[in-house]
């Protein structure tokens, strides 16, 4: 199962090889200064935006690829019936939104969560 990690100053998703191959991609790296937002979906379904793009969709079961958007692109590795953990990223980063399912998703989110900047008013 994929797996979410801070390496340096890079958020790094690690894929296992049938992910590498469902999803056309080594690994998705992003810089942590992109990082907006971090949260769980409990639904699994409600992740998902945008359309079909390139990568492997098995309906109700395994959506793993891009998925375009008009703003944009999600990257996308969401297997149904299990919460996943989404970073929402700022417009300079090559994605809009990672929704990936983890093994731990409560653990990876305490991991990515000191990258998510505070706002100034402090709220």
């Amino acid at each position: 199962m994929a797996r979410v990690e801070v390496e340096g100053a890079d958020i790094v998703v690690r894929l296992s090889w049938w992910e590498r191959a469902a999803t056309r991609h080594r690994e998705v790296r992003v810089p942590g200064s992109a990082l907006r937002r971090v949260y769980l979906e409990p639904d699994w379904w409600r992740a998902l935006r945008g359309g079909r793009g390139r990568g492997t969709w098995i309906p109700g079961q395994l959506c793993a690829g891009i998925r375009p958007l008009q703003e944009g692109q999600d990257f996308a590795l969401v297997r149904a019936g299990g919460p996943v953990l989404c970073l929402e990223l700022r417009r300079s980063a090559p994605f809009s939104r990672l929704a990936v399912s983890v093994t731990d998703p409560e653990a990876a989110m305490r991991v990515l969560l000191p990258l998510v900047p505070r706002d100034r008013l402090g709220t």
